[in-house]
């Protein structure tokens, strides 16, 4: 399947082609868009690497430097034309595959695989080659941490092809309640990711006015919810995700046609996962030994299922933490420092 060919399209009405808001989205989906065709042939190259290296804002080079996107790794060649086009994007798309790398890391901490990174430029290395559900999270999620960092850089004014949101008043909003201020651009952002409902965890945020916070009038926008929800959303479309093949037509159909069909606000997923519990160069899984695991646990943490039978060892570690923390007058809070002894198991 082409991976470009088949996310170029948009659904619903398409802003007109002059817009700025257009041009800028534009540029986005096809970084993310034609990185998953990039990454299915080439698992040593990603956008991802973006992540791993700091990048500096293009007014910020010297004259006579070498280019920003000629240093760049993990680009395609259309890739960097667009990065060429579109510098002051780079920044925030490195931020927001930042995010999602963090988020995907947090959410999957207590799985045997977790999102861990390898020192290369395919970030992830040869696991997400695989057409899993762990390949979709991970595209779901770094693309909504793009959506997130640009979203808000165009309320900041950071990037010149948007600006605020020009989002309409909702209907729910109290008729003696201001609509403006300076909202996240979610609008774009949610085009941006047009296959994952992340509009649906946007915020509406109000701010009073009036005479000793009197509340006499409020002023409210649009505003990004807190990425975690948005991590917490996906990790649930991650365990429901629909398992797909190619039909005789050569299009895709549901394996199990005992579950409804995947809504454009699911994840989709051709090949299962590979055994995560031993490491593998093959499949790029780095395996479970030496991970912690939870002894009274019966989740996924646990150290049975963690360690995948195979068992555990346990050793004492020193643990820091704040303790007997007292409020003094006026004003601030005093903690002490205690260290404890604790227990950890570790998977052979």
């Amino acid at each position: 399947m082409d991976v470009c060919r088949s996310t170029s399209t948009t659904r619903g009405r398409r802003p007109s082609a002059g817009s700025h808001q257009y041009l800028t989205l534009t540029v986005a989906l096809l970084l993310l868009a034609c990185s998953s065709q990039l990454l299915l042939v080439d698992a040593t190259n990603n956008w991802w690497s973006l992540a791993l290296t700091p990048i500096q804002r293009p007014e910020m080079y010297i004259i006579g430097a070498q280019p920003l996107c000629s240093q760049l790794s993990g680009l395609s060649q259309g890739q960097r034309k667009l990065c060429q086009l579109y510098q002051d994007h780079m920044t925030y798309i490195g931020d927001g595959a930042k995010t999602g790398i963090k988020e995907c890391q947090y959410q999957f901490r207590q799985r045997r695989w977790n999102c861990s990174t390898v020192d290369n430029t395919s970030v992830f290395g040869r696991v997400l080659q695989i057409g899993s559900r762990e390949t979709a999270f991970t595209y779901a999620v770094s693309a909504a941490g793009v959506v997130n960092a640009v979203s808000r850089a165009c309320r900041e004014g950071e990037l010149s092809t948007c600006g605020c949101s020009r989002a309409a008043r909702p209907r729910e909003l109290p008729r003696d309640w201001l609509w403006g201020g300076c909202g996240d651009n979610v609008n774009y952002g949610y085009r941006f990711a047009r296959e994952f409902a992340v509009y649906n965890l946007a915020n509406v945020a109000c701010k009073c006015h009036g005479v000793s916070g009197s509340c006499s009038l409020k002023t409210c926008w649009l505003q990004l919810a807190d990425f975690r929800r948005v991590g917490e959303f996906l990790k649930e479309k991650y365990d429901s995700a629909a398992a797909m093949r190619v039909g005789r037509k050569g299009k895709l159909e549901q394996v199990d046609k005992r579950f409804n069909a995947p809504t454009p606000e699911d994840l989709v997923y051709m090949d299962p996962s590979p055994d995560y519990c031993l490491g593998n160069a093959t499949t790029g899984s780095l395996g479970t030994v030496g991970r912690l695991c939870n002894k009274t646990s019966e989740g996924v943490d646990g150290c049975e299922l963690m360690c995948c039978g195979r068992g555990y060892d346990q050793f004492k570690t020193h643990k820091h933490e704040r303790c007997h923390c007292k409020f003094h007058w006026c004003c601030y809070v005093k903690c002490k420092r205690c260290t404890t002894l604790v227990d950890q198991f570790v998977c052979k």
